[in-house]
């Protein structure tokens, strides 16, 4: 099997790109070659290219076709639109990579599947994935390949904190002082491991029980957001001090942090992967939000350079903070 991968080397795509080495697929990436993350690639499978300039993508492409391209990096209609123009009869499968976050928020009933309605009236995002799903969907026949959608949920490695203000949030944990927690904590959250998310992205390449589906990809772990904080806390040898804060305040001090909250991460989300399991045989989750709390407190431990404070996010958190403690 020949697949491209548009990327390759995001929090996401890294893992997938060394499982897809593993299984022996005959991978490339395009793109501009400048991520700080290792790549596993050999030079002649490394097609660099900025992807937005045309004639640079079609001379890195030369006479290359592919059995499935994955798309990583789209998040407009207009985006989706020019890459499949771009590989129009150049590929057998096209999977765009879309977000849980387009499910209805909040849902209506849980778990969350397939068939659970695109609806998301809060996060702008989120309706801009579900506008590139609907466009996949009608017009893949015409560029002559067959779509897969996938679903990710919050996906997550060594290098990705995954509470509302990242490394400033590690950072206070570290030191000691409080932090903020979006709501109560008691919201039910999915945390997938990327290494897990992999099995299932490289089980549907090329596979026909695949072929013009969609599909979520994500734990099964149900875990709170105290436990969350809890967690990353134990990894860090710290007892977390917690301040819960409602959402809707946190979006007026922040838009991007209650874009995210509101429209995403403060309602409960459970996922059905029965439709996974069935096109990909075994696909299982095994890695704990545990394990993956202590990995992100190793990383960054040892990592210091990526150690940096928002000081605007932490000037927030202190505000809201002294009015909520």
């Amino acid at each position: 099997m020949k697949a491209l991968f548009i990327g390759g080397t995001g929090i996401i795509s890294s893992a997938c790109t060394d499982l897809a080495l593993e299984k022996d697929v005959d991978l490339y990436h395009l793109n501009r070659g400048k991520s700080f993350k290792n790549n596993s690639l050999s030079d002649e499978k490394m097609l660099m290219a900025d992807i937005n300039n045309k004639n640079e993508v079609k001379k890195v492409l030369g006479e290359h076709n592919f059995d499935v391209v994955v798309d990583w990096i789209t998040f407009l209609p207009e985006q989706l639109k020019y890459k499949m123009n771009l590989f129009k009869g150049r590929a057998k499968q096209f999977v765009f990579i879309s977000s849980a976050s387009a499910y209805q928020t909040p849902p209506l009933k849980l778990p969350v599947t397939e068939e659970t309605p695109l609806n998301n009236p809060i996060w702008q995002y989120s309706r801009d994935k579900a506008a590139c799903e609907e466009l996949l969907k009608k017009k893949a026949s015409n560029y002559g390949f067959t779509y897969t959608i996938i679903r990710p949920s919050h996906t997550y490695d060594k290098t990705l904190i995954p509470m509302p203000g990242g490394y400033t949030t590690l950072h206070r944990i570290k030191n000691d002082l409080p932090v903020i927690v979006p709501g109560d904590g008691t919201s039910l959250w999915t945390m997938t491991h990327h290494k897990d998310f992999a099995k299932g992205l490289v089980g549907i390449l090329d596979n026909d029980l695949a072929f013009n589906e969609t599909f979520h990809i994500t734990s099964e772990e149900l875990i709170t957001w105290n436990r969350i904080y809890e967690l990353m806390g134990n990894a860090l040898g710290k007892k977390v001090k917690m301040v819960h804060v409602p959402s809707t305040i946190i979006a007026k001090y922040n838009k991007d942090m209650g874009d995210s909250l509101l429209g995403d991460k403060c309602h409960s989300m459970i996922f059905d992967n029965d439709k996974i399991r069935r096109a990909v045989g075994g696909f299982e989750c095994k890695i704990l939000f545990e394990q993956g709390a202590k990995e992100i407190a190793e990383w960054f431990l040892t990592n210091q350079k990526f150690e940096v404070i928002d000081e605007e996010i932490n000037r927030i958190f202190e505000e809201l903070i002294e009015k909520y403690s």
